[in-house]
């Protein structure tokens, strides 16, 4: 039976918080104090203080009053945008404060699922089908029937892979998502996704095909002006069917420059198809992403070449999009969080510290093994994908490496995660916090002496690090 005691702690919590999300505000400063308090609140909370019995049967109002939560502070951003008030620092809170309340629903989503792990051979659920809490609508939204995808909708995803927590957490902010697409519904009512892949470059697809290929997470967003959204699928759809068509497909651009370009990316894909549809008038996203020059040679060796762009995960604030539905599988959202915290170590140790990915001999095998596969046989490239995706013919050999050095310095570190995951679940009945999480993959740098992985830390480091024994 539920606690009376952690039940009405849980009300007061959630008012407290509700309250701080409605504030007025007049300054930006506002926004940053109000939403940095909600980040504070949720972060630093304690899970101990909380019986296993209690949380688990409470978790989907705690995952349903954290969801409202989250829409009440994405319905403002627009307000705030009106004002003037979204600056550099006002978005950062927004981006910080709708991501720990995530992670917190996703904590007790985990619960109430008693902590069921997700395995490769699993059947996928399909993203935003009702499955035990994994679907929230908007209120605005919400009919009481299973979501009708509009044309024009866009979907913002997140994958398992190391590379899908690599995308999330590029550039100045950590997002929790790492590609995005658009929904095309053609006159007969058949619904289509239509999205730029790293493997395939521009492609089309079913739509309950997309949805079935292991997503962790979701997000649905719909613009106000449906005739614009119907006619930006329309045309961008047009464009990439014209192309596939003659043959001749649009290919993956790893730069993630903005301009013209016979190349797309993801959140590319769906700017152009916005702006066309508005004749320039609408230009996503209102809220860029910029990247770091201290880590410049990571970018580089990946393929990026913009200093400001669109990354999948700046759609979560867009003022020019509404908030329709959000989805997550319980059986990953545990791993994916695992991923990201990771994600941001190894960033933050290239970026702050100065640490770097050093190439080897296995590496440069791998890498060249990767472009030779592209002009072999579809079976060859499948054997290479067991390192790594599908390999497509453009990509340079220096990017081929970094991917591959990535996933093999941050798979060992998940695995490890994992398991003390699984070990304190099964001691305490509570999952490791995220403070924790940091704090093993700390203890892991220094540990290491200055390599961790492939990540090299600067020779004066390292020499130091010598000298002291």
């Amino acid at each position: 039976m539920l606690s009376n005691t952690f039940d009405n702690e849980i009300v007061r919590d959630f008012a407290e918080l509700m309250s701080l999300a409605e504030a007025p505000v007049a300054r930006a400063d506002d926004i940053v104090r109000n939403l940095g308090r909600i980040y504070n609140n949720v972060f630093e909370r304690d899970l101990t203080r909380y019986a296993r019995a209690d949380w688990k049967d409470l978790a989907p109002v705690v995952m349903a009053e954290m969801f409202i939560l989250r829409t009440r502070i994405r319905d403002r951003i627009a307000e705030w945008h009106t004002l003037g008030l979204m600056t550099r620092e006002a978005q950062h809170a927004a981006r910080d404060t709708l991501r720990v309340l995530r992670y917190a629903s996703d904590l007790s989503g985990e619960a109430h699922w008693n902590h069921v792990f997700g395995t490769p051979t699993d059947a996928p659920q399909r993203a935003f089908s009702e499955v035990s809490f994994n679907t929230f609508v908007h209120p605005a939204f919400d009919t009481g029937h299973p979501i009708a995808f509009r044309s024009g909708d866009v979907v913002l995803v997140r994958g398992t892979r190391t590379n899908s927590a690599a995308i999330a957490r590029i550039g100045d902010v950590d997002s929790q998502f790492s590609h995005t697409a658009i929904v095309y519904v053609d006159d007969a009512g058949r619904s289509v996704l239509v999205e730029a892949l790293i493997e395939d470059g521009a492609v089309i697809t079913p739509l309950k095909e997309a949805l079935d290929h292991g997503i962790a997470r979701a997000m649905l967003f719909r613009h106000r002006d449906a005739e614009l959204a119907a006619r930006a699928a329309k045309l961008i759809h047009d464009h990439v069917k014209r192309s596939l068509d003659a043959g001749s497909p649009i290919l993956y651009d790893f730069s993630m420059q903005l301009g013209p370009s016979n190349r797309l990316f993801c959140s590319k894909l769906v700017r152009i198809a916005f702006e066309d549809a508005s004749e320039g008038r609408l230009r996503l996203p209102a809220f860029p992403t910029r990247f770091n020059a201290s880590n410049a040679a990571f970018y580089n060796s990946i393929g990026v070449t913009a200093d400001v762009s669109f990354a999948p995960g700046d759609l979560e604030i867009e003022p020019s999009l509404d908030l329709v539905a959000e989805w997550q599988d319980y059986r990953y959202t545990a791993q994916i969080r695992h991923q990201d915290l990771i994600m941001t170590k190894l960033f933050e140790w290239m970026e702050v510290h100065g640490w770097r990915f050093r190439e080897d001999t296995s590496i440069r095998l791998i890498a060249w093994l990767g472009r030779l596969s592209t002009r072999l046989s579809r079976r060859v490239q499948d054997l290479v994908a067991s390192l790594f995706a599908r390999i497509p013919p453009h990509m340079p050999r220096r990017t081929i490496a970094t991917i591959v050095m990535l996933e093999k310095t941050a798979q060992p570190l998940l695995t490890e995660l994992q398991h003390k995951d699984r070990v304190r679940i099964a001691t305490d009945g509570q999952p490791l916090h995220p403070r924790e999480v940091f704090d093993y993959l700390e203890d892991v740098r220094w540990r290491g002496r200055g390599q961790v992985g492939y990540l090299i830390a600067p020779r004066k480091w390292r020499r130091a690090v010598a000298r002291s024994g």
